[in-house]
């Protein structure tokens, strides 16, 4: 029997389920914030979500689910097209292992394992310490407009869901975008110039040589009682 098989019915039976529905849910942008560090700007978040029946039943059933968390930084102009100063965007990729029994959540080269899908989704919840800007780049503007959102990346579904998801919103678990204001921090303020130097003392006159005496002259005999 193909091993395939059981996940291939699944799959048209989801997109059919996935058609019937008429609601979406949606992530929700609690928080947002830019700080500051040696490194550049940190982006911090924390979002509100859950997975509803179906999403469940896809990550048990083997289908990985990838969450795009995406971050742009813009210098309004009114003159011209805003400057993009940064745009970022990392994943997360949320996938079940059957043999061991856990959901293992994937970003980069890093995972983690949890024993429940509660655990993995709380910490996609809290984003923290995101490097969005490096330190080398300038920030020149006065302030900027931030903007975050997360998202399920459908384009990374098996094919007969990414059709549903086409007419589908129940798919789409996505976010507004969360914008705010960032105002960079002010430069430390320059040192104070040196003091100007001194100018050079004038040269010292040479000590005067001294004065050799006159020669003393012939002594006179002394004068002689009579």
């Amino acid at each position: 029997m193909n091993a395939s098989a059981p996940l291939s019915r699944w799959l048209v039976a989801a997109a059919s389920a996935f058609a019937m529905c008429a609601h979406a849910d949606e992530i929700e942008v609690v928080d947002a914030r830019l700080a500051a560090s040696d490194e550049g700007l940190l982006l911090s978040a924390d979002f509100s979500f859950d997975f509803n029946a179906r999403l469940q039943e896809a990550v048990v059933n083997g289908i990985p689910l990838h969450f795009l968390v995406e971050f742009e930084l813009t210098r309004p102009r009114w003159w011209w097209f805003d400057e993009v100063a940064a745009s970022r965007r990392t994943q997360w990729r949320l996938s079940y292992h059957a043999l061991s029994r856990q959901y293992r959540l994937t970003t980069g080269a890093l995972h983690q394992n949890f024993t429940t899908l509660e655990e993995a989704l709380e910490v996609m919840r809290r984003l923290r310490n995101w490097q969005v800007l490096e330190r080398a780049v300038p920030l020149t503007g006065k302030s900027y407009e931030a903007a975050v959102r997360m998202r399920l990346d459908t384009s990374q579904l098996p094919r007969p869901l990414q059709v549903s998801a086409l007419t589908n919103r129940d798919l789409k678990l996505e976010s507004q975008w969360k914008t705010f204001i960032f105002r960079p921090p002010a430069p430390p303020s320059a040192a104070p110039p040196p003091p100007p130097p001194l100018p050079p003392a004038p040269p010292q006159a040479p000590p005067a040589a001294p004065q050799a005496e006159p020669p003393a002259g012939p002594k006179e005999p002394p004068e002689v009682s009579r």
